[in-house]
């Protein structure tokens, strides 16, 4: 037994260094990969020299890797890591598979919440940057504050279908309010029309800092509720009755959830399908356990929007496609392909 249980935790590990030997590969690709081609050993020479603090070469590749591409590689993996957690916890919480961060309403409340920052230039004192992600945050709190009390009113115990429907009928509203204040957005409308198909082009250090702290605090609290959300496979009742605080447990994944959405719309936009997706492929690998599967889940949604990301950069080239383009258009087809799967299931 003791033998087995050895066995099986070097499996996991292996697993896991593969993710990561697998995730840095398509990192450092994805760096030297554009408009102007880094060879991949010259990008890996330039991180390695930048994060040992040594001189660089006199190279014009510098400064494109530096100040351009790694930030927002750091960005765009960073919000794929954080979008596909969110769907695997949603998809655990509700149990349904076509579920994701965004049923909720919170993406598109997140969203009006940028909207309106870029529409009307709302800025925070000595912050002139961070109006946009105070607001997308503030707006996710409120949304998800609003979707709870109305699904508390409608349903004490709080229901997932309740949840859900409350979720898509919120995000059909604030669509509506969305285009509204577009319409009254002026010169500012390209801007936003841009940003709301998803885009990480001018993406920076401190917003990769930002998502860094704020994925690592909620990306470890979604982690830790990893035991309970295998309780939820087995329905709330049962989970109840094996002590899970179930309104508790469903509280604190929803609150994660919101932080971690609100903040990734702020950088990115809008970008949809990498948190209904990429928990299906990876569950193909990593199994229906959330102990394994969350933190799969973090490598499968950063490899999976750093390639989405590149081919929208390099597609059309010199010209740069939306990210929000090219994850809709696999994920449209990847979502029909798990429906299709889930009917001949049924």
């Amino acid at each position: 037994m003791a033998g087995t249980t050895l066995k099986t935790e070097k499996f996991k590990a292996r697993d896991y260094a593969l993710f990561g030997i697998l995730t840095f590969v398509i990192f450092v690709v994805c760096i030297g990969v554009g408009s102007v081609n880094v060879p991949l050993g010259q990008t890996a020479a330039i991180l390695w020299n930048a994060l040992t603090g040594q001189a660089q070469a006199d190279s014009t590749a510098v400064p494109i890797i530096l100040s351009t591409r790694l930030p927002r590689v750091l960005c765009v993996a960073l919000v794929g890591a954080s979008l596909s957690v969110c769907g695997g916890a949603m998809q655990g919480l509700l149990k349904n598979p076509l579920a994701d961060g965004t049923t909720l309403g919170v993406s598109s409340g997140a969203s009006l919440g940028a909207v309106l920052a870029i529409a009307f230039g709302i800025t925070v004192p000595g912050l002139p940057f961070a109006g946009t992600m105070v607001m997308a945050m503030l707006f996710a709190f409120l949304s998800l504050l609003i979707i709870i009390t109305l699904a508390y009113r409608l349903d004490y115990t709080l229901s997932t279908n309740t949840i859900i429907l409350l979720g898509i009928i919120f995000t059909m509203f604030i669509s509506s309010i969305v285009s509204l204040v577009v319409t009254f957005a002026g010169e500012r409308v390209k801007t936003i029309t841009f940003w709301l198909m998803g885009s990480l082009a001018g993406s920076s250090y401190y917003d990769a800092a930002v998502l860094g702290v704020i994925g690592l605090v909620c990306g470890i609290l979604l982690l830790s509720k990893a035991r309970e959300l295998n309780a939820f496979a087995i329905g709330e009742d049962n989970a109840r009755h094996i002590g899970v605080d179930v309104k508790k447990v469903r509280l604190t994944v929803l609150v994660a959830v919101a932080i971690l959405i609100g903040a990734c719309v702020s950088v990115s936009g809008v970008i949809g399908f990498v948190g209904l997706v990429t928990p299906h492929m990876v569950r193909m690998v990593a199994g229906p356990n959330h102990k394994r599967l969350l933190p799969a889940t973090l490598f499968g949604g950063a490899c999976f929007l750093m390639l989405a990301d590149l081919a929208a950069r390099t597609i059309l080239s010199p010209r740069e496609l939306p990210i929000g383009v090219v994850t809709s258009l696999i994920g449209a087809v990847l979502f029909l392909m798990i429906f299709f799967r889930m009917r001949r299931g049924r």
